[in-house]
């Protein structure tokens, strides 16, 4: 691991050189300052122009593992006059992301993608996005979790639901804590990457004022990311039902998340989705 985040920085050290080299003073509005040993921009050039110290520029050129935050990266791409695929690629290489505003919010689902999930039968299956919106869903995980074709987009997302709705409250009952907290912590993890961005800000100062538990958890700033394990539901006609939670990333859609629960084989949940699917 630390071979090869010092590849990533030497990589992004490099990627900094070429495209220094690349341009003149007189590009960047600057005066030429005489005679140059090397072509292209002088390091404290880049430093003066992106706002940040000569030290720590040349430290990020020195492929040293220092802090870098997207404000930032976003002053040096402007510096260095990099196009949109040049500063992907110096988030990528800076950040292990994509900027913000590359990153895909409108999400429309293939329809292989939904047959997918319709071909899950008794398992609950349904797709959200970095946001966790539930875009995507199959007959199961409506019968089990709600009518989504009904919901407004902020009731289907899944944190907010989870806050604010009194039936995931009773269907989780004693495990509701468990569940909101690890909802929590996957969406503080995603938040990382648009922190100060509208729409998270307005989502998270409504859950304040609307939620005890929000407001006070929020803080603790927990991240994690992955499936919840096993998941126990009490669904008000079909009873106590089981699952095991399985999630992955969809390959051409890397923003988007699927989760099946598929039904415990040591429990009777799938003849009780199977005479809730018939009725």
């Amino acid at each position: 691991m630390e071979h090869s985040n010092h590849t990533r920085l030497e990589e992004l050290a490099q990627f900094l050189k070429t495209r220094r080299a690349r341009l003149s003073p007189e590009q960047v509005g600057l005066p030429h300052g005489g005679r140059r040993r090397t072509p292209g921009l002088r390091r404290g050039e880049v430093a003066q122009l992106s706002g940040v110290s000569v030290d720590w520029y040349t430290w990020l050129e020195q492929a040293r593992n220092i802090q870098v935050s997207a404000q930032v990266l976003d002053n040096i791409a402007r510096a260095l006059q990099l196009d949109s695929s040049e500063r992907k690629h110096l988030f990528l290489l800076a950040l292990q992301q994509l900027p913000a505003d590359l990153t895909p919010v409108e999400t429309t689902i293939s329809p292989t993608l939904q047959l997918f999930l319709d071909l899950q039968g008794t398992s609950p299956a349904y797709v959200t996005d970095q946001r966790l919106n539930i875009v995507a869903w199959n007959r199961a995980a409506n019968l089990i979790y709600g009518d989504y074709r009904a919901m407004s987009m902020r009731e289907r997302n899944s944190v907010w639901r989870t806050f604010t709705s009194p039936y995931v409250r009773e269907m989780l009952q004693d495990n509701w804590e468990t569940h909101a907290r690890h909802r929590l912590a996957h969406f503080r993890a995603n938040y990382g990457k648009f922190a100060g961005d509208p729409w998270w800000m307005e989502l998270i100062g409504d859950l304040n004022q609307i939620s005890t538990e929000f407001r006070a958890w929020w803080p603790q700033h927990d991240v994690l990311n992955g499936p919840e394990g096993k998941k126990i539901n009490h669904h008000p006609a079909a009873g106590l039902l089981i699952f095991d939670q399985l999630s992955f990333h969809v390959t051409d859609l890397p923003h988007l998340t699927v989760t099946i629960n598929v039904p415990t084989l040591d429990s009777d949940t799938t003849l009780k989705l199977n005479k809730l699917l018939s009725e």
